[in-house]
């Protein structure tokens, strides 16, 4: 099932003048069921809340499986900003995977992932402001040589059984990363509800946020001005206002200069 793109495509109560944030999201891959559907479409809601909060102004770029996708291009020309959503797995052939097949792949959409790591990439050459959260933080290891697991054995500390998925989880970020200047400290309480995660951190990124099993929890580019991934979800419903606000402010503010 996809998820009604209407929703996403109003544009009320925006700063007129405010930076043009490409949000990228899928509204519909494999295997997509109704509860899948409506924490789908609940978190993309909120994102577009924050963005708009923040003083931007977010547009909808989707890559819903079967639907036409819009020019990388024309995309990232007319970006002040861009935010890569959360959503299913990636391929393990994207990141070179060889070992035996991994239990509890959702969603695997070769083209999206395709189509995600190379405006990853673009943007990175053209130092636009990122933000990359769950999947998108994935696909940003991804992108610059990283690696995932596939599959965490140790589950329970990242995600719920599904009733409910998400669940509070402590984290400490790098003193000197941009996450925690952005947040204020370095110790962050946060909701995740995640299977996947980063393995070997891409070349051209380094680890900024790690769970308390050693589990990379964030990132960020070595080179890019700002390009932050976050494993956890800042827009989930029972997330912290404050520190959604800070993290949607900041990539706003930044697209903003």
């Amino acid at each position: 099932m996809n998820i009604d793109s209407n929703q996403f495509l109003e544009q009320h109560e925006e700063q007129t003048h405010g930076p043009l944030i490409q949000m990228i999201v899928s509204l519909g891959f494999p295997g997509m069921g109704s509860g899948a559907a409506q924490i789908q479409a609940e978190t993309t809601r909120l994102a577009f809340d924050a963005v708009r909060y923040a003083g931007g102004r977010p547009r909808l770029v989707q890559y819903t499986t079967g639907l036409p996708l819009r020019p990388i291009a024309e995309v990232l020309d007319e970006a002040d900003g861009l935010i890569f959503l959360g959503g299913a797995d990636v391929d393990p052939e994207c990141y070179g995977y060889a070992g035996p097949p991994p239990e509890n792949l959702y969603g695997i959409d070769r083209r999206a992932d395709d189509y995600c790591i190379y405006m990853l990439k673009q943007a990175a050459e053209r130092d636009l402001p990122t933000l990359a959260i769950c999947r998108g933080s994935q696909l940003l290891n991804v992108a610059f040589g990283g690696t995932l697991i596939p599959d965490i054995e140790n589950w329970p500390l990242h995600k719920g059984d599904g009733n409910p998925l998400f669940i509070d989880e402590e984290v400490t970020l790098e003193a000197d990363s941009k996450i925690a200047k952005v947040m204020g400290r370095t110790r962050l309480s946060v909701r995740n509800g995640h299977h996947q995660a980063v393995d070997r951190v891409g070349s051209e990124l380094r680890a900024t946020a790690h769970a308390d099993d050693g589990i990379v929890e964030g990132t960020e580019h070595r080179t890019a001005s700002w390009m932050v991934g976050v494993q956890w979800h800042p827009e989930e419903p029972g997330g912290d206002l404050e520190d959604r606000r800070l993290v949607f402010s900041s990539l706003v503010d930044r697209a903003a200069i």
